[in-house]
């Protein structure tokens, strides 16, 4: 499965990165999670999974039923005390780094991503900030997630107390959050550092190789069998430029980018702060 990825400058150095959205593919991944404690132990038993795999089984199992439970209190009605949980949440979730859920985005299922960003960067530019945020991302969420699950056992101290074990529940989503993270983050820099690919996209062309600076304004990078396609857009390009602006891109220019790519939009927006 090719992803699409969309990297363009939102404020200054601060870049954005973030993945076209296909319902499709995410209702296609939910028919996979096991939906109850017997399907998860008949999927492990029955199969020669390894045990990285049966891990993977356990964390989606967990992450499908916090995606229920989280439902429950999204649907609570105003003022009850499940309401006032999901507020709690709500703002707990607006802490989350973008770049994370950016990299939670790359699941195991991509094989390839095509690269789409405004043809006035250099090529060479993007892929080597593409590699930055997953190599950093790596060494972050690895740290992250080992932090999380040491904090489980302690925090699952607090059931005995009659209130819920929010403390708990926050720990086991960022193990889970950080272990997506970590993954999608190893997942990325595989994509994006193939040697082969690298030779392709430099490879000169039957009339002569053409200044590195001019390369990805002209044509895009590797091919459509390579792992990783460069992909410059110019309508991109004409949306950045319509909105340019000191400050970064406002909401609308955001709006319309997102709306022509596919994006999130809260998701993107978070990048214009993000360090």
């Amino acid at each position: 499965m090719r992803a699409r990825l969309v990297v363009f400058p939102v404020k200054g150095r601060n870049w954005c990165f973030s993945r076209s959205i296909d319902p499709s593919l995410e209702e296609a991944a939910a028919s996979h999670t096991p939906s109850s404690l017997k399907h998860l132990w008949k999927n492990i038993s029955s199969s020669s999974n390894s045990s990285a795999k049966n891990v993977e089984l356990v964390i989606d199992y967990a992450s499908n039923k916090m995606d229920k439970a989280w439902t429950g209190l999204e649907k609570a009605p105003e003022g009850t005390f499940k309401n006032k949980l999901h507020g709690l949440g709500l703002k707990l979730l607006s802490r989350v780094k973008p770049s994370e859920i950016f990299l939670k985005s790359i699941s195991k299922e991509v094989s390839g991503v095509e690269i789409t960003y405004p043809s006035s960067l250099n090529a060479r530019l993007v892929r080597r900030r593409l590699r930055h945020i997953a190599m950093r991302g790596a060494a972050i969420h690895k740290k992250y997630f080992y932090g999380s699950v040491m904090l489980l056992p302690l925090s699952s101290a607090l059931a005995v107390l009659p209130l819920p074990n929010i403390p708990f529940f926050w720990f086991l989503f960022r193990s889970y959050s950080n272990w997506r993270a970590l993954k999608g983050s190893e997942k990325l820099l595989q994509l994006v550092s193939d040697c082969s690919c690298a030779e392709n996209s430099t490879a000169p062309n039957a009339k002569g190789s053409k200044p590195e600076s001019e390369e990805p304004k002209h044509k895009s990078h590797g091919s459509q069998d390579s792992l990783w396609v460069l992909q410059p857009s110019k309508e991109l390009q004409e949306l950045l430029n319509k909105h340019a602006d000191e400050n970064g891109l406002n909401d609308s220019a955001i709006s319309d980018i997102c709306k022509t790519f596919s994006l999130n939009a809260k998701n993107v927006s978070k990048f214009r702060h993000s360090i």
